[in-house]
């Protein structure tokens, strides 16, 4: 299903994106072909199909969350960049 250069031009404007001649013409010929591979999809007959929530089984694959016992603060600041007594320094990220 081709899409016509002012198609492209009405979705650019709708996603307020502007494109050059080259970009419409890309995208005109990468959005037809998106839309050729939809119409493949919609002629699959999936009558028999169940619908789901996900493609595949779903499973944790996340370890529990145990409590352990924290690094002694020294640990801790042995790797620290800056420190100032027993906090770490940081540039500051806010401005006035």
């Amino acid at each position: 299903m081709p899409l016509t250069r002012a198609e492209v031009e009405h979705i650019a404007a709708l996603v307020r994106v502007g494109l050059t001649d080259e970009e419409i013409e890309t995208f005109r010929d990468q959005l037809s072909q998106i839309l050729d591979q939809f119409e493949i999809l919609r002629q699959l007959d999936t009558a028999g199909v169940t619908p789901t929530g996900h493609a595949g089984n779903l499973e944790t694959v996340m370890r529990d969350d145990d409590a352990q016992d924290c690094l002694p603060s020294a640990d801790v600041l042995a790797n620290a960049p800056r420190t100032d007594g027993d906090l770490i320094r940081v540039k500051a990220v806010l401005e006035d």
